[in-house]
């Protein structure tokens, strides 16, 4: 199989939500010598996100965005193993999680799935997160991103937290900052001085690619 034939079987694969499909076509494309990096970001990548853009439009559904991820992660798993050290494979790190008092982790997971099948390394620091913990987590991984979900009107307080204590330790222009969840919109996001606000998993891995290049 040719390099163009492979990373068209790649992209079918996504454009499917056919995870078998996608771990045949990685597997073709280490046989037939295909960069595996070249693999990701001209066959993986491009299919991906034209799945969140026909989810934005609601042309798709949730279930079909969570199938096109798990067969980008099927593809990733053979894939990334085999870039050479030294060679860019991952956007950036987010860290992510659920703010302190709340547990609610569906949402959150999506986008953390998503954020991975588009190229992401993501830290998932889970539920009940304590603002100091997505500052020093952040600090360590070296995160370009933090995202800070909350899913009750009572918890979304601590998203301003998170943006208080970045810029009380002064690295508030270290650390692109995110909010999404239930009770949050745009103009919320705004009044708190964050980066953005994700509506939904597609829009969120969207605002994570402008503000990975610093847009």
């Amino acid at each position: 199989m040719d390099e163009k034939k492979v990373l068209k079987a790649l992209a079918d694969a996504i454009s499917s939500y056919d995870s078998v499909a996608a771990e045949k076509a990685a597997k073709d494309a280490i046989k037939a010598g295909v960069d595996p990096l070249k693999a990701i970001e001209k066959g993986l990548s491009p299919a991906i996100e034209e799945v969140g853009e026909k989810f934005e439009k609601m042309e798709v559904y949730l279930p079909e965005l969570m199938l096109a991820a798990d067969a980008m992660r099927s593809a990733l798993s053979l894939l990334i193993p085999l870039i050479p050290k030294g060679q860019a494979v991952s956007k950036g790190t987010v860290v992510i999680g659920t703010v302190q008092g709340d547990i609610h982790e569906i949402g959150k997971n999506i986008v953390s799935n998503m954020l991975m099948a588009n190229g992401f390394s993501v830290v998932d620091l889970g539920v009940d997160v304590k603002t100091v913990t997505f500052v020093e987590e952040a600090q360590k991984s070296n995160a370009k991103i933090i995202g800070a979900s909350a899913l009750m009107s009572s918890t979304i307080g601590s998203q301003k937290d998170i943006v208080d204590y970045l810029t009380s330790m002064k690295i508030r222009k270290k650390h692109a900052f995110m909010v999404g969840g239930g009770p949050t919109t745009g103009e919320w996001s705004k009044e708190i001085g964050a980066d953005g606000w994700g509506e939904d998993a597609a829009t969120t891995v969207k605002l994570a690619n402008k503000l990975v290049k610093g847009k």
